[in-house]
């Protein structure tokens, strides 16, 4: 170690801390790439500190303290070398400070230490506290010039010894130094990579990092509440008052809910009918698919549901798909085109009759239909689709304004448009569309297509007259402006709206939507956390002929959604409260009482309520047909054991295969989800 160190001695021929010969620019101010300059410790070319006399009684900063000609006293400086021999003056930077007294010395890096928490904070440094001692005292009188260049007399062999090693404990400190914040840069990388991988309640964070907005709100709408004399509001003070009465709901001992059915029953499980011979001849047709040669004079219903079998099954093909397509079809309804290619689409619907078709569904079509596929087929003239009335194109992921434009001139009485997941098209498509289609439109789809602006499609779509349905799922530029004027103009007409994860949204818009929308029938406020009980209290005064309601990730309260269902739970036929925590036993006795035209009920995730509140659920709605519990892992067999509704179909508490309950409850498809299939042409 000592033939090492002298090794390094010799090469370096200086000693900088005493006597010797040779000269050591060391500037202890560098700073590496990527370290946080509130260090003490940063190397560089540039930096400097003058020493100033160290305190034995009290802690002191290494620094310069220059008087002003006026006698003030200058700010800290820093020097550099830029001109050889001479020292310029530079701003102040982190110095690093040393407690040099007699019990208790330390190193601190880039702040002023207090006295008394010194060997506190030496509990996590690097170096003991006895090393830095030594190496301190060893290093005598430091003689400050350029970069501490340091000129000194012979020493001895062992003073020579102890200063190089002070030497290297620096050095090594200081690398020490680097790697720790190299460390912590790439802890707060992975952090902030987690949390969007992880993907954190957002509302929780919303709320930790602004607590007295959302304070500020909760406090609104509860004011909100006590000052109208409205059907919600009513409901709620009914809602507070059963749950204060001693006549409420029967609890047990530890305050759960508790309910005894009227009757026994027998186990609740559904036992799997007998398949008709229709589904059986279906599932062997949707089997064997390959081997049929033709779907002449089958009706559409059947072409459609053999379609979706085959689709699901993912053996939808070429040769399937030229079936639907032969001779003049008035349906061709594929939903999943994956495994179709372009020049498949290319030969079978250049060769297709299109006179007569009114229905087009061709979803995910991916990198399959593009412009030159739509311009050579579909679009090759115009007034090509003359009867075409509902196109469904989800997933064309190359289909652009150019295709979109040629596509609507060709069928000038569309009246129904899915553009969802088409993310090449922009908001010029749509105003283009909209010109096209002013006076025959009634539902426009254009959900996930991140490069169309709300606002800048505004005007375009006040013009149409007829919508009925808009959908603008995760368009980020949806505010509540956009909401105020596209439902002051013909929100009588609206039958559905479409506002998932459009996150800008606040209760304002939903308050529009309350007072112009008396005849909505859909409604999706899925991920919408800025959302408040006041949402609720204005669609359940204004718009009391919602049939489905989606809700997914919301903070409204128990009592909220309970009173929404104590005025509107009669007009609901489909219902998600997926993922929102506070749903308990108020929700669950109000659908029980008001829900009772309920088919569909999606709990997943709300964990609050028990088996005894599920099953006073699924006894008294004895229209339910499908109620999915993902995440419910409070509720035991008891519940799935011991219900009364042998009719329900229950998803998600056991491993069962999830594509026997996907398209439970899904209609036929018609043209027009609201409306009649109608002429408006002449409109």
């Amino acid at each position: 170690m000592n033939q090492e160190n002298n090794n390094r001695n010799k090469k370096m021929d200086l000693n900088c801390f005493g006597k010797g010969q040779g000269k050591l620019n060391l500037d202890l101010n560098r700073q590496p790439d990527g370290c946080d300059s509130e260090l003490g410790f940063q190397f560089g070319d540039n930096y400097l500190e003058k020493q100033t006399e160290v305190n034995q009684s009290v802690y002191s900063d290494i620094r310069r303290v220059e008087d002003n000609p006026d006698g003030s006293q200058s700010k800290r400086r820093r020097y550099s070398t830029k001109e050889k021999g001479k020292a310029k003056i530079d701003e102040t930077v982190p110095l690093i400070v040393i407690d040099d007294s007699d019990d208790n010395l330390s190193l601190e890096l880039g702040q002023k230490p207090v006295r008394g928490q010194s060997e506190e904070r030496n509990l996590n440094n690097i170096w003991p506290l006895n090393e830095v001692q030594s190496a301190l005292k060893n290093m005598g009188p430091v003689v400050e010039k350029n970069f501490f260049e340091a000129e000194a007399e012979p020493l001895g062999s062992d003073s020579e010894q102890e200063n190089v090693k002070a030497v290297n404990f620096l050095l090594d400190l200081s690398e020490e130094v680097i790697k720790r914040e190299e460390r912590k840069k790439y802890h707060e990388i992975a952090k902030y990579h987690a949390r969007s991988l992880a993907r954190p309640d957002e509302e929780f964070h919303r709320r930790k990092s602004h607590p007295e907005e959302t304070k500020v709100a909760v406090k609104e709408a509860d004011d909100e509440f006590q000052d109208l004399d409205s059907p919600f509001c009513v409901a709620m003070m009914m809602i507070k008052k059963r749950n204060s009465s001693s006549s409420g709901p029967k609890k047990s001992e530890d305050g759960s809910f508790k309910w005894v059915p009227s009757k026994v029953t027998g186990s609740g499980v559904v036992k799997r009918g007998v398949p008709s011979l229709l589904e059986l001849s279906l599932n062997v047709l949707a089997k064997n698919s390959e081997a049929m040669v033709s779907l002449e004079h089958v009706p559409n219903f059947l072409r459609h549901k053999l379609s979706r079998m085959i689709c699901d099954r993912r053996k939808m093909d070429a040769s399937f798909f030229e079936l639907l397509a032969r001779g003049s079809p008035t349906e061709i309804r594929v939903k999943n085109c994956a495994r179709l290619e372009e020049d498949n689409f290319t030969k079978i619907l250049g060769s297709c009759n299109t006179q007569y078709l009114t229905v087009l569904q061709l979803d995910l079509s991916g990198q399959s239909l593009s412009n030159i596929v739509l311009c050579n087929t579909l679009a090759k003239s115009s007034h090509s689709l003359p009867a075409l009335a509902t196109i469904s194109l989800s997933g064309a992921l190359r289909l652009t304004d150019i295709g979109l434009t040629a596509l609507v001139e060709s069928a000038p009485a569309l009246q129904s448009v899915n553009l969802s997941h088409c993310p090449l098209l922009t908001s010029s498509g749509i105003t283009a569309l909209v010109s096209c289609l002013k006076s025959t439109l009634r539902e426009l789809y254009i959900d996930y297509c991140q490069d169309i602006d709300a606002m800048v499609i505004l005007p375009a779509l006040k013009k149409l007259r007829y919508l009925e349905v808009l959908s603008l799922a995760s368009i980020k530029s949806v505010c509540d402006d956009f909401v105020i004027e596209i439902v002051k103009g013909y929100g009588v007409n609206m039958k559905e709206l479409v506002f998932a994860e459009c996150v800008e949204l606040t209760d304002i818009a939903f308050k529009a939507v309350g007072q112009n929308c008396s005849r909505l029938c859909a409604l999706d406020l899925s991920d919408l956390h800025k959302l408040t009980n006041s949402t609720l209290q204005h669609l359940a005064d204004g718009c009391q002929s919602i049939r489905c309601l989606k809700l997914h990730r919301n903070s409204f309260s128990d009592e909220a959604v309970a009173a929404f269902l104590e005025v509107t739970g009669d007009s609901l036929s489909e219902l998600s409260l997926n993922h929102i925590k506070e749903v308990g036993l108020n929700t669950a006795l109000s659908l029980a009482k008001c829900s009772r035209n309920l088919l569909s009920l999606d709990l997943s995730w709300c964990r609050r309520l028990t088996d005894e509140a599920l099953r006073f659920i699924v006894d008294s709605c004895s229209s339910l047909r499908l109620l999915k519990l993902f995440g419910c892992t409070q509720i035991t067999d008891f519940f799935w054991n011991c219900h009364s509704n042998s009719k329900v179909q229950i998803v998600g508490l056991q491993l069962k295969p999830l594509l026997e309950h996907l398209d439970a409850l899904e209609p036929q498809m018609a043209p027009l989800r609201y409306s009649p299939l109608t002429s408006l042409v002449d409109k």
